[in-house]
Formats: C-alpha cells, sequence, structure tokens
C-alpha cells in the first residue's frame, strides 16, 4: 500500500503535503511545531488535520506491519497462495486481515481438530468436493483405535471439520457482519435497575443497528458491566444460514453432500461464527460510539482550557462545604498565596456574620478585586451568602462561580503536595479554585482531563486512545497560548511542544539556580534540553521582559534574522516593536507586494503574515479576544424563574443530544438537540461549545425535581 497516496486522497491534500508531513513525523516533529512553524511544506493545515492525519498515518502503519506479519506465518506454513496473498494486500482493515489469518493460526483444541487428529479432513474435503457418495467414502475412514466406530462417527467429524472451515472464510465473515451491521437489531432486556431508575428505558428496548445512537452503546455497554442489562444483536438465522449454504453449495444436484453441507453450515453458524460475529460487531459499535465519545470530550475540553483569563486580579477563592465549612485562600495576580481560612456561613453552623467578618476583614487586608466560587457541595448557599456580603461593602467587589471539577482530585496528588506542602487539601481546593478564575489552563492543566467533568462515559473508554487525545488537546492549547518560561510550572512547561516532565523539571531546577531566563539562548544550557527539543519548544516560551522582544512572541528564533529584514524593509526598528508602534506594518506590506515581501525577506507568505501578526502585537494571548467571563454581584434562584423567561448563560457541556447550561442558579439547564437551532444540525457541537454564552427561554420548569428545559432557537423567533 502506498501509505502516502492514501491519506492524499483520504484527507483530499496536495500530495507535495503529505509527503512532507510525513516526513516531518518521521523525524521526530511535534505536531504544534509543524502546525505552526512549517506551513510553507504543509499548505498551512491546522493542527487537528496534522493529528487525525498523524492518527491515520500510524494505524496504516500498523496494518501494514501486521499485513507482513500475518504473510510471514502463512509462508513459513508452507500455505501461501497468489490468492490469499492478494487478499492481504487488499485488506483495508485490520479485521479483514485478522478474518484472511482466521483458518491459519493455531487454535486451541476444537470438535474440527479433533476429527482431523481421527484422519477426517480427505472426508470433509470429499462432502465439499460434492462430487460422489459420502456415505459410501466414509466407510473408508473407519478406524476403532482413532475413535471413529462407524460411518455415522466419520460423518459426524468431517461436518465438525467443515463448520470450522465455513466459520473461517473471511469474504463470508466480512459479508456477515455487515449484514448484521446494515440489518440488525439491537434486543435489551432489564435485569435489575439502580435506585435512581438509569436504565428504565431499556426495559424492553430493541433499536435497528443503523439506527441507534452512539451514547445509547454506551449506555447499554455499562448496563452490562453493572449487571442490569442483557443485550444481543438479532439477525434472522435463517437468512444468515442460507448465506453460509450459498458460499460452499456448489452442485445442487449432488443433494446428499449438499444436505450435509448445510448441517454443517447451520451448525457453525449456531455455534461458531454467530456468537462471534455478533462480538465482532458490538465491538465496530462500542468502537465508533467510543471515538465519538473521545471526540466529544476533546471538543468540550478545549474551549475549556481556552477560557479567558481574569488577569491582574487579586483573587479570594472559596470551596464551599456544609458540617466542614467553606475553605477560603486569597491569592495575588500571579497566583501566590496571601492567607488562607475557613469560614460557616452555611448549615448546620450558620454562623453567617462571623464568616463575613472574616471575608470583609480579607477583602480589605488584601485589596481583593474578584471572588472565585466552587460550583459543588453549599455552592448555591454560600453564592447567596456572598452576594449580600458584597452589597454592605464599599469596595468595587465581584464575584464568579467556577467548574470546581477535578479541584478534589487535584488537592489530593503528589503534585498539589509538592506544591502546597504546608497546606492541607481542603485549603488547596480553595487555592486552585481562585487561580482557575485567575488562569483556567494553567490551573487545568494539573488535573487528569478525565476529572475535568466535560464527558460522556469516560471511564469507559479506552484509556490509551483517550489519554492520547486528550493529551493532544492538552499540548495544542498551551502551544497555541504560549507559556511564560519564567513563572511556568513543570505541569504546564511539559506539555510544550519537544519538552516532557523530566526537562521542564530541569528547566525550573535551572531557573532556580540561576535566575530568571534573559535569553531564550540560555534553553540550551538546561540539562538534557538538546538541539532538537529546542527547536521544537523555543518558539513557544516566551520572556516578556528578556533582552530581544522576539522572545516574547510567536516568533521562532530560526525566522529572527528574517523577521529584522522584514523590519528593516519597511523603516522599523527593535525599539518600535517594544513601544508598539507597528499598527500601519500590515497595510504596508499589503501596498508593498505580500509575495514581494516575503521573497525579499526568505520567507514564505503564511509564515510572513504571522510574523507581522507578533511583531504588531508582541505577548498577545489569543485568550483576549475571546468573549471575556462575566462577573455578577447579585444571585438569581430557582425560585425566581419562570417558563418564558429569557436568561443568560454560559454552555458547559456539550453532548450528543443537547447541552447543559449554567445560568446563573445551582442547577444547569437543560438545551435539546431539538431546541438548539431551526436548521437541521447532525450534533449540538457543530452549534456550540463550552464556554460559549448564550442567551435562553426557559420552556420547562420543574422546581421541585430542581429540572429547567431552555431554547435557544425561541429566544431568536421571540426578537424577530
Amino acid at each position: 500500500m502506498d501509505i502516502s497516496a492514501k491519506l492524499t486522497e483520504e484527507f483530499n491534500l496536495k500530495a507535495e503535503h503529505v509527503h512532507n508531513i510525513l516526513a516531518l513525523l518521521d523525524e521526530g516533529n511535534t505536531i504544534p511545531f509543524i502546525a505552526r512553524y512549517r506551513k510553507e511544506m504543509t499548505g498551512a493545515i491546522d493542527d487537528q488535520v496534522l493529528r487525525n492525519l498523524n492518527d491515520r498515518y500510524e494505524y496504516l502503519q500498523n496494518l501494514e506491519k501486521r499485513k507482513e506479519e500475518v504473510a510471514k506465518s502463512i509462508t513459513e506454513q508452507e500455505k501461501m497462495t497468489e490468492e490469499i496473498q492478494a487478499a492481504i494486500d487488499a485488506a483495508q482493515t485490520m479485521t479483514e486481515v485478522e478474518d484472511i489469518y482466521r483458518p491459519f493460526k493455531q487454535k486451541k483444541k476444537t470438535r474440527a481438530s479433533v476429527a482431523i487428529e481421527k484422519g477426517l479432513q480427505p472426508l470433509a474435503d470429499f462432502i465439499l468436493a460434492q462430487s460422489g457418495d459420502p456415505f459410501a467414502e466414509a466407510e473408508n475412514y473407519i478406524d476403532e483405535e482413532r475413535g471413529v466406530k462407524s460411518v455415522d462417527d466419520a460423518i459426524a467429524g468431517a461436518k465438525d471439520i467443515i463448520a470450522e472451515i465455513i466459520s473461517d472464510n473471511a469474504e463470508l465473515r466480512k459479508k456477515l457482519r455487515a449484514l448484521l451491521e446494515n440489518h440488525g437489531e439491537m434486543q435489551v432486556k432489564l435485569v435489575k435497575d439502580d435506585d435512581r431508575g438509569t436504565y428504565a428505558m431499556y426495559a424492553d428496548y430493541s433499536e435497528l443497528i443503523p439506527e441507534i445512537k452512539n451514547h445509547r452503546v454506551l449506555a447499554i455497554n455499562r448496563g452490562e458491566k453493572e449487571d442490569c442489562l442483557k443485550a444481543k444483536i438479532y439477525f434472522d438465522p435463517d437468512i444468515a444460514k442460507r448465506v453460509c449454504v450459498a458460499k460452499f453449495i456448489k452442485n445442487k444436484q449432488e443433494t446428499v453432500c449438499a444436505k450435509l453441507i448445510e448441517e454443517a453450515a447451520d451448525d457453525g453458524y449456531d455455534r461458531l461464527i454467530e456468537p462471534s460475529v455478533q462480538r465482532e460487531v458490538r465491538a465496530i459499535l462500542t468502537d465508533r460510539a467510543g471515538e465519538q465519545a473521545i471526540k466529544m470530550f476533546e471538543v468540550n475540553l478545549r474551549p475549556l482550557l481556552l477560557q479567558p483569563p481574569v488577569k491582574g486580579k487579586v483573587t479570594l477563592g472559596l470551596d464551599p462545604g456544609y458540617r466542614t465549612g467553606c475553605k477560603v485562600a486569597v491569592v495575588d495576580e500571579t497566583g501566590k498565596v496571601l492567607d488562607t481560612s475557613v469560614i460557616y456561613p452555611v448549615p448546620p453552623k450558620n454562623d453567617i456574620e462571623g464568616s463575613k467578618k472574616i471575608i470583609k476583614y480579607l477583602i480589605e487586608k488584601h485589596k481583593v478585586d474578584v471572588i472565585s466560587i466552587g460550583n459543588g457541595t453549599a455552592s448555591k448557599e454560600t453564592e447567596i451568602f456572598v452576594a449580600e456580603l458584597l452589597k454592605e461593602i464599599e469596595a468595587n467587589v465581584s464575584y464568579a462561580v467556577v467548574n470546581e471539577a477535578g479541584a478534589s482530585v487535584y488537592s489530593a496528588s503528589p503534585l498539589a503536595v509538592e506544591e502546597f506542602p504546608d497546606y492541607d487539601l481542603t485549603l488547596r481546593s480553595a487555592i486552585s479554585i481562585a487561580r482557575r478564575l485567575q488562569d483556567p489552563l494553567s490551573e487545568l492543566i494539573k488535573i487528569d482531563p478525565k476529572s475535568i467533568g466535560v464527558g460522556q462515559y469516560q471511564h469507559d473508554m479506552d484509556k490509551k486512545r483517550l489519554d492520547g487525545v486528550l493529551g493532544g488537546v492538552l499540548e495544542d492549547c498551551v502551544n497555541s497560548v504560549g507559556v511564560d518560561l519564567n513563572t511556568a510550572s513543570v505541569s504546564l512547561l511539559k506539555y510544550v511542544a519537544g519538552l516532557n516532565s523530566g526537562i521542564a523539571k530541569n528547566i525550573v531546577l535551572f531557573r532556580e539556580e540561576n535566575g530568571k531566563f534573559t535569553s531564550r539562548k540560555q534553553l540550551l544550557k538546561v540539562s538534557k534540553l538538546g538541539a532538537k527539543a529546542y527547536e521544537q519548544c523555543a518558539g513557544f516560551l516566551r520572556i516578556p521582559d528578556g533582552k530581544n522582544i522576539m522572545d516574547n512572541t510567536a516568533v521562532h528564533p530560526e525566522s529572527y534574522e528574517k523577521a529584522e529584514k522584514l523590519l528593516s524593509l519597511f523603516g522599523y526598528t527593535e525599539a518600535d516593536v517594544r513601544a508598539r508602534k507597528l499598527a500601519e506594518l500590515p497595510s504596508k506590506v499589503k501596498s508593498y507586494g505580500e509575495d514581494k515581501a516575503a521573497a525579499e525577506c526568505g520567507l514564505d507568505k503564511a509564515t510572513m503574515n504571522d510574523i507581522i501578526s507578533e511583531l504588531v502585537k508582541p505577548g498577545r494571548d489569543i485568550r483576549d479576544s475571546l468573549p471575556q467571563r462575566q462577573l455578577r454581584k447579585d444571585i438569581m434562584g430557582i425560585e425566581d424563574l419562570s417558563v418564558g423567561m429569557v436568561v443568560d448563560g454560559v454552555v458547559r457541556n456539550v453532548i450528543d443530544f443537547g447541552a447543559f447550561v449554567d445560568i446563573g442558579v445551582h442547577q444547569d439547564g437543560l438545551v435539546h438537540i431539538s431546541e438548539i437551532t431551526d436548521k437541521y444540525i447532525r450534533h449540538p457541537s457543530e452549534v456550540l461549545k463550552v464556554g460559549q454564552q448564550v442567551k435562553a427561554i426557559i420552556i420547562t420548569l420543574d422546581k421541585g425535581k430542581q429540572r429547567i428545559g431552555l431554547s435557544l432557537k425561541q429566544v431568536k423567533k421571540q426578537a424577530n
């Protein structure tokens, strides 16, 4: 297989670009580096396409490797034929390759292998040839020493061999899989349910396989794992058996042989094929559903990590709780801990006045600008407390409720212990909640993405695959934002292109021993950070107050001379970059001619435009251009809501059947996919993303069950 040609066709890219991408990957270049700094070689395709292409490249490489292994094994058994080799070469999936290899695998003891040991293979071949009387032929195989005592014994053994031959036929298995996938029916029975009635809808459930939604597949799988459900794929066995027979009956005139083949096929389907193919189709459905769930996790995680930071504000973090109290932590503009405390403003203590006194003192002492409240247990009561307190003070303080998912996981982790050895885990949670408002990316990067709370069935996914995809999201987000070399933690640095945990630790150690970095070139003095790692990471690491202003941009050191030539060409200096006097540079370049300017500076046009963007706004943060977080001073409860009310909200989680939206009360509202837009969409993620600010109208409200139904499309209708 020409992998490069196949990827060119599948991804609809230029052959030259695919060839370059594969060469860059094979050389050990990272996805962020290729996407950002090798645009002239890739056609400027983005990191998402690159990751998808890389995944497919790895699959095709593994497929070719497996084909070679299978071909070698069959050849060593001296059973290779031109037909088998052609089938191996033509196979498009791992499953097809395994189907071809199935007859040649060394099997455990089976009824067929026992019959073969008794010398009945030739009789089976005779019956399959359909050219004589099988019962007369069977008399030649009676051998009491081998356990073949009669003609019936011989025929039964031959049928066992035929049943396995039919079961092992690759073409037949492929056809039967397709029949089950396209015409089978998922049938589910309820064995037992949990206290919440999670599986009530599957009490007597059936649905055609092509129509079953991915999230239902995962729900059924989990139900089976919890022994609550029993599921199977049903396909008419009579049709399946006719397909099996049709493949092997060549001479319909030989009715006796045909009858034996039919009996063997029936037995082979019931005993060998149907259970096996059903497992394979269930695995296909699970893989497909798993990929969709992982994709949704990826789609949700990216905007969550790229939430705009609340910069330059002293922040007071509150980790709400009932019996153990509400933990308090104050951090300065850089996230450094200034103070901690514990208050009890909610039941059972209800020490509201004492709690107000402590918070007012901390606000005044540390000049607090904003309060960050975790959205877990007792969050609503704590928010009410904060809203009332803010009415009593003159200071201009606002608050925001942040998603605290994973804060407890982080606070008990070795990383948190290392970072804050003098604080217990409850106070570490409060610190994390404060920092999540200040810089979501820097804080969330410390937590296993599976604990962040934006996925579906994440604990049922293939761990290696999920970790790989989510690791890619973390890497893309960190590198697209850039990292301050002098303040970044090991947790953040390890996701920079070309770095790992070991090198990240060495960078921090170098910083501690030698003081702040003043130049990117100093990275080459860091232990184990060689030329290749430097090439990959340098452009993503920033030095805000470095000797060279370009060290605070995404301009790669390899392009510094070319960038300086560009500045000189249009009469600018490095001092102008520092003074931010390059606002007219883009228009000057366009007037001059982009192609001409790029050629004179030794750059391609895409890279030149990237450099211009960086020089115009050195130190820019891509998150600053996104809608900023809304800070509040007052509160609304579910009792204040009514059907027909229009509310502002923020998307918290996008799932297959809709999205959950935070509208400022304790319970998120659900927007069903049918209420997102008037246009047809296949999935909510086509319209919504985590962190997106929306206007919604309340269409259903159950205050007792704390359920809120929202519509986005009806707001637009109302406005029109």
